[in-house]
Protein backbone atom coordinates (compact mmCIF):
# COMPACT_ATOMS: atom_id res chain seq x y z
CA UNK A 1 0.00 0.00 0.00
CA UNK A 2 0.88 3.22 -1.15
CA UNK A 3 1.60 6.32 1.60
CA UNK A 4 -0.80 8.38 -0.68
CA UNK A 5 -3.22 5.22 -0.02
CA UNK A 6 -2.68 5.06 4.30
CA UNK A 7 -3.62 8.95 4.14
CA UNK A 8 -6.99 8.29 2.49
CA UNK A 9 -7.93 5.19 4.16
CA UNK A 10 -8.09 7.62 7.74
CA UNK A 11 -10.05 10.15 5.87
CA UNK A 12 -12.30 8.07 4.17
CA UNK A 13 -13.26 6.80 7.88
CA UNK A 14 -14.15 10.19 9.04
CA UNK A 15 -16.04 11.45 5.99
CA UNK A 16 -18.09 8.28 6.75
CA UNK A 17 -18.24 8.84 10.21
CA UNK A 18 -19.56 11.90 9.60
CA UNK A 19 -22.19 10.92 7.49
CA UNK A 20 -23.45 8.33 10.03
CA UNK A 21 -23.23 11.60 12.63
CA UNK A 22 -25.10 13.34 10.57
CA UNK A 23 -27.47 10.83 9.39
CA UNK A 24 -28.45 10.01 13.38
CA UNK A 25 -28.71 13.66 14.20
CA UNK A 26 -31.18 14.16 11.47
CA UNK A 27 -33.02 11.23 13.02
CA UNK A 28 -32.91 12.69 16.65
CA UNK A 29 -34.56 15.67 14.85
CA UNK A 30 -37.55 14.32 13.46
CA UNK A 31 -38.12 11.79 16.88
CA UNK A 32 -37.55 15.13 19.44
CA UNK A 33 -39.92 17.25 17.23
CA UNK A 34 -42.59 14.23 17.32
CA UNK A 35 -42.32 12.98 20.42
CA UNK A 36 -40.21 15.29 22.54
CA UNK A 37 -37.10 14.72 24.04
CA UNK A 38 -38.12 13.11 27.61
CA UNK A 39 -40.38 10.27 25.38
CA UNK A 40 -37.56 9.75 22.76
CA UNK A 41 -35.44 6.67 23.23
CA UNK A 42 -32.12 5.83 21.21
CA UNK A 43 -33.80 2.81 20.13
CA UNK A 44 -36.60 5.51 18.16
CA UNK A 45 -33.92 7.33 16.87
CA UNK A 46 -31.40 4.12 15.78
CA UNK A 47 -35.15 3.14 14.44
CA UNK A 48 -35.55 6.56 12.33
CA UNK A 49 -32.08 6.50 11.12
CA UNK A 50 -32.53 2.95 10.16
CA UNK A 51 -29.21 1.57 11.75
CA UNK A 52 -28.90 -0.54 14.47
CA UNK A 53 -28.70 0.92 18.12
CA UNK A 54 -25.21 -0.88 18.13
CA UNK A 55 -24.25 1.76 15.48
CA UNK A 56 -25.79 4.44 17.41
CA UNK A 57 -23.59 3.87 20.37
CA UNK A 58 -20.20 3.77 18.54
CA UNK A 59 -20.93 7.32 18.04
CA UNK A 60 -23.17 8.64 20.67
CA UNK A 61 -23.57 7.13 24.93
CA UNK A 62 -27.00 8.22 25.30
CA UNK A 63 -29.55 10.46 23.65
CA UNK A 64 -28.65 13.61 25.88
CA UNK A 65 -24.98 13.28 24.24
CA UNK A 66 -27.12 13.34 20.79
CA UNK A 67 -29.08 16.17 22.14
CA UNK A 68 -26.43 17.94 23.17
CA UNK A 69 -24.74 17.76 19.76
CA UNK A 70 -28.12 18.75 17.85
CA UNK A 71 -28.25 21.97 20.04
CA UNK A 72 -24.52 23.02 19.48
CA UNK A 73 -24.95 22.80 15.57
CA UNK A 74 -28.26 24.19 16.04
CA UNK A 75 -27.34 27.45 18.12
CA UNK A 76 -24.46 27.99 16.16
CA UNK A 77 -26.33 28.26 12.96
CA UNK A 78 -28.51 30.34 15.25
CA UNK A 79 -26.22 32.38 16.24
CA UNK A 80 -25.20 33.62 12.40
CA UNK A 81 -28.65 33.75 12.06
CA UNK A 82 -29.50 36.27 14.28
CA UNK A 83 -26.21 38.22 13.24
CA UNK A 84 -28.03 38.51 9.80
CA UNK A 85 -31.49 38.90 11.19
CA UNK A 86 -30.04 42.13 13.39
CA UNK A 87 -27.34 43.84 11.14
CA UNK A 88 -27.69 47.76 11.42
CA UNK A 89 -30.49 49.10 9.69
CA UNK A 90 -30.19 52.02 7.10
CA UNK A 91 -32.55 54.71 8.45
CA UNK A 92 -34.50 55.37 5.24
CA UNK A 93 -35.42 51.47 5.08
CA UNK A 94 -39.38 51.76 6.57
CA UNK A 95 -40.84 49.90 9.84
CA UNK A 96 -42.27 47.26 8.10
CA UNK A 97 -39.60 46.20 5.53
CA UNK A 98 -37.01 46.30 8.47
CA UNK A 99 -39.60 44.36 11.27
CA UNK A 100 -40.30 41.88 8.12
CA UNK A 101 -36.78 41.17 6.94
CA UNK A 102 -36.09 40.31 10.59
CA UNK A 103 -39.10 38.31 11.51
CA UNK A 104 -38.54 36.08 8.01
CA UNK A 105 -34.92 34.85 8.56
CA UNK A 106 -35.87 34.02 12.31
CA UNK A 107 -39.54 32.03 11.10
CA UNK A 108 -37.08 30.69 8.02
CA UNK A 109 -34.31 29.35 10.40
CA UNK A 110 -37.43 27.50 12.64
CA UNK A 111 -39.46 26.07 9.94
CA UNK A 112 -36.27 24.67 8.49
CA UNK A 113 -35.33 22.99 12.62
CA UNK A 114 -38.34 22.75 14.27
CA UNK A 115 -36.72 20.36 16.80
CA UNK A 116 -35.21 24.06 17.99
CA UNK A 117 -38.00 25.05 19.06
CA UNK A 118 -38.80 21.37 20.80
CA UNK A 119 -35.51 21.27 22.25
CA UNK A 120 -34.77 24.42 23.78
CA UNK A 121 -38.60 24.97 25.44
CA UNK A 122 -39.10 21.02 26.70
CA UNK A 123 -39.49 20.83 30.21
CA UNK A 124 -36.70 18.16 30.84
CA UNK A 125 -33.99 19.51 28.15
CA UNK A 126 -30.16 18.67 29.44
CA UNK A 127 -28.34 21.32 31.84
CA UNK A 128 -26.02 22.18 29.06
CA UNK A 129 -28.58 23.24 26.50
CA UNK A 130 -30.35 25.13 28.81
CA UNK A 131 -27.38 27.28 29.77
CA UNK A 132 -26.53 27.64 26.48
CA UNK A 133 -30.19 28.38 25.31
CA UNK A 134 -30.02 30.92 28.35
CA UNK A 135 -26.48 32.05 26.88
CA UNK A 136 -28.07 32.84 23.24
CA UNK A 137 -30.69 34.36 24.89
CA UNK A 138 -29.18 37.37 26.67
CA UNK A 139 -26.42 37.84 23.34
CA UNK A 140 -30.15 37.93 21.53
CA UNK A 141 -31.34 40.33 23.96
CA UNK A 142 -28.01 42.52 23.75
CA UNK A 143 -28.19 42.52 20.21
CA UNK A 144 -31.69 43.91 19.47
CA UNK A 145 -30.83 46.40 22.80
CA UNK A 146 -28.20 47.63 20.72
CA UNK A 147 -30.12 47.74 17.20
CA UNK A 148 -32.72 49.79 19.43
CA UNK A 149 -30.25 51.96 21.11
CA UNK A 150 -28.86 53.38 17.37
CA UNK A 151 -32.25 53.83 16.55
CA UNK A 152 -33.89 55.58 19.35
CA UNK A 153 -30.37 56.86 21.08
CA UNK A 154 -31.84 59.33 23.76
CA UNK A 155 -33.64 56.96 25.47
CA UNK A 156 -33.20 55.60 28.75
CA UNK A 157 -31.18 51.91 29.14
CA UNK A 158 -33.76 50.82 31.42
CA UNK A 159 -36.28 51.48 28.85
CA UNK A 160 -34.28 49.90 25.75
CA UNK A 161 -33.90 46.62 27.90
CA UNK A 162 -37.83 46.52 28.58
CA UNK A 163 -38.47 47.21 24.94
CA UNK A 164 -35.99 44.46 23.54
CA UNK A 165 -37.88 42.05 26.11
CA UNK A 166 -41.45 42.97 24.92
CA UNK A 167 -39.98 42.60 20.86
CA UNK A 168 -38.40 39.23 21.95
CA UNK A 169 -41.20 37.99 23.95
CA UNK A 170 -43.96 38.94 20.90
CA UNK A 171 -41.84 36.89 18.83
CA UNK A 172 -41.33 34.21 20.78
CA UNK A 173 -45.68 33.57 21.55
CA UNK A 174 -45.95 34.22 17.54
CA UNK A 175 -43.68 31.84 16.98
CA UNK A 176 -45.51 28.87 19.05
CA UNK A 177 -48.66 30.04 16.73
CA UNK A 178 -46.69 29.95 13.67
CA UNK A 179 -45.13 26.27 14.21
CA UNK A 180 -48.71 24.94 14.67
CA UNK A 181 -49.75 25.96 11.45
CA UNK A 182 -48.57 25.16 8.03
CA UNK A 183 -49.18 26.18 4.63
CA UNK A 184 -51.61 29.53 4.16
CA UNK A 185 -52.72 29.55 7.46
CA UNK A 186 -48.93 29.45 8.54
CA UNK A 187 -48.10 32.42 6.28
CA UNK A 188 -51.29 34.18 8.09
CA UNK A 189 -49.84 34.00 11.39
CA UNK A 190 -46.48 35.45 10.14
CA UNK A 191 -48.03 38.52 8.74
CA UNK A 192 -50.21 39.13 12.09
CA UNK A 193 -46.53 38.73 14.07
CA UNK A 194 -44.89 41.00 11.73
CA UNK A 195 -47.55 43.74 12.41
CA UNK A 196 -47.94 42.77 15.94
CA UNK A 197 -44.33 44.34 16.30
CA UNK A 198 -44.88 46.63 14.07
CA UNK A 199 -47.69 48.21 15.90
CA UNK A 200 -45.87 48.13 19.24
CA UNK A 201 -42.63 49.47 17.73
CA UNK A 202 -44.10 52.00 15.38
CA UNK A 203 -44.89 54.59 18.55
CA UNK A 204 -41.07 54.33 19.56
CA UNK A 205 -39.36 54.01 16.21
CA UNK A 206 -41.66 55.00 13.73
CA UNK A 207 -40.06 58.81 13.25
CA UNK A 208 -36.66 57.20 13.37
CA UNK A 209 -37.11 54.87 10.87
CA UNK A 210 -38.10 55.17 6.95
CA UNK A 211 -39.85 58.66 8.11
CA UNK A 212 -43.01 55.83 8.92
CA UNK A 213 -46.02 57.76 9.93
CA UNK A 214 -48.37 55.49 12.28
CA UNK A 215 -51.73 54.42 10.77
CA UNK A 216 -54.95 55.83 11.60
Amino acid sequence: MSANQEKEQPRRRQARGERRIAQLLEAAATVFTTTGYTAASTNAIAREAGVSPGTLYQFFPNKEAIAIELGDRLMHEMRETYGEALAPVDPATPLEEAVGAAVDRFIAFNCEHPVFFALMHGPDIPGRIAEEHDALHATLLSRIEGLLSSLLPDTAPADLTRTAHMCLGLYKAGLELVLAHEAAERDAYIQELKNALVRYLDPLVGATLGHHKPRP
